[in-house]
This record gives C-alpha cells, sequence and structure tokens, in this order.
C-alpha cells in the first residue's frame, strides 16, 4: 500500500531531482523509493575489512566436515556446565 510522505528540502535540491528523474524516465517518489530501499536492504551493505582483518583471512584450515554450529555448541554446553 502507498502512503503519502511529506519532505522538507532545498528548491534547488527538489529541482535538480526532478530534472534527474525524468531524464532516466521515472518519478521522483519513485526515485526516493528505490533509493530508500538500497539503503535499509541488508544484503546491499557491504561491510569494510580493515587491512589487518583481511590478513588474517586463511589462516586456519579447517577439515571439509567441520561443523561450526555443532562446535559451538558443545563449546556454549561446555562453559556453562
Amino acid at each position: 500500500m502507498d502512503t503519502k510522505l511529506t519532505l522538507k528540502l532545498e528548491q534547488t535540491i527538489i529541482e535538480k531531482a526532478k530534472d534527474y528523474a525524468k531524464a532516466h524516465k521515472t518519478s521522483l517518489s519513485q526515485l526516493i523509493e528505490n533509493y530508500l530501499l538500497h539503503i535499509t536492504n541488508e544484503k546491499g551493505r557491504e561491510e569494510k575489512i580493515t587491512p589487518l582483518v583481511k590478513s588474517l583471512s586463511g589462516i586456519i584450515k579447517l577439515p571439509k566436515d567441520f561443523d561450526i554450529k555443532k562446535e559451538y555448541s558443545d563449546y556454549l554446553i561446555s562453559k556453562y556446565k
């Protein structure tokens, strides 16, 4: 269901946004909706990996059949006994 939203923006920004939307054959509402959808989409977020973390990647070699969930579960059970 679409809902009306009122925004207060500088007139020059509104004009530029309308020109952009027109040039891309879309509405200003659709442009804003797509932007908000993009920035709130979890999959769209990309965490920056620091050089230190990158350098640590691949240090540990685990067997192919290693079950991380089981191992973590076993760890928590033994920790809180």
